[in-house]
């Protein structure tokens, strides 16, 4: 029924400017969770949040070292993917060689930069400032180039459950392009194109932390990122670095995260400039036809 509505709600989108629709939360007595278009006793509206599908803090960090001579600024990018960067320092204080502006960088995979060394005016007074750091993963000086995505999954045909402006929850900029394709648990994921596998997760059950569940995050040559979302536990097959090609297995489906159901979330995204976006782009054949024999379809 759900499934229904959210096609729905994908074909008006395409006559009307999209809107959210309301989506119910609630726990059962078994401790199950539950998203819904239906309101029911104890449930709470949610609310989608508009954000990357992983946590890169731990990767992307800015660090201070302390030298005899003052302090210097180091931006160190452990991704597997070119970094978009913007570093302002603020209520500067006592401080020499200190940007007047914000210094921009778009850093490289799996590097470091210094982006500022500042000395004291008063050595006997210590240096203050309030550094702002944004990033965001992607060079944003890559155009994209005309490319057919080949169906990324093995098996079918398959339906399609929310397309682009869908009102469940492709309204967003990071998610307005997305398709959500119905389909049962352990379904075989194949990359739809080539590139370097920049992120994974791998150990989540059920609802869990992360609204997107288990997922693979591709960086195609042209800097576009095509991700796939709310796979099975375990089954990610593809590590952080590694090198897949079209065709190439990464995962079975499932139906983790903020899931109505068992289905695979698809969506190829781009740096913009400081913002990842999800950006229009096509199948090689429709969704509901047969397999796709060319990735190895059965």
């Amino acid at each position: 029924m759900l499934g229904q509505l959210l096609l729905l709600s994908f074909l008006v989108g395409l006559a009307a400017p999209a809107s959210a629709l309301t989506i119910y939360k609630y726990t059962d007595a078994n401790g199950v969770v539950t998203y819904s278009d239906q309101a029911a006793p104890g449930a709470q509206v949610f609310r989608f949040r508009d954000r990357m599908v992983e946590r890169t803090d731990a990767q992307v960090k800015l660090e201070t070292r302390k030298h005899a001579g003052g302090e210097t600024l180091v931006l160190r990018n452990d991704l597997y993917a070119p970094v978009d960067v913007e570093l302002a320092l603020e209520n500067v204080q006592n401080a020499v060689g200190a940007p007047a502006k914000p210094i921009r960088w778009v850093l490289p995979p799996r590097s470091q930069m210094r982006l500022a060394t500042l000395a004291p005016r008063d050595a006997t007074q210590p240096i203050r400032y309030k550094p702002r750091l944004r990033y965001a993963l992607g060079d944003p000086r890559l155009r994209p180039s005309l490319y057919r995505y080949p169906l990324p999954w093995r098996g079918g045909p398959f339906r399609l459950t929310q397309g682009a402006n869908g009102k469940y929850s492709h309204f967003t900029p990071k998610g307005r392009y997305a398709i959500d394709i119905a389909m049962p648990e352990g379904t075989p994921i194949v990359a739809a194109r080539g590139g370097v596998v920049v992120k994974i997760e791998n150990d989540q059950t059920g609802r869990g932390d992360n609204p997107s569940g288990n997922f693979v995050r591709i960086l195609h040559d042209d800097g576009t990122m095509g991700v796939y979302l709310h796979l099975m536990r375990g089954s990610v097959g593809v590590r952080e670095g590694q090198r897949v090609e079209t065709g190439s297995l990464l995962a079975r489906s499932g139906n983790t995260g903020n899931s109505t159901g068992p289905h695979l979330h698809f969506v190829v995204q781009r740096n913009v400039g400081l913002a990842v976006e999800s950006i229009p782009f096509e199948f090689a054949q429709p969704v509901n036809s047969l397999p796709n024999f060319a990735v190895g379809g059965d």
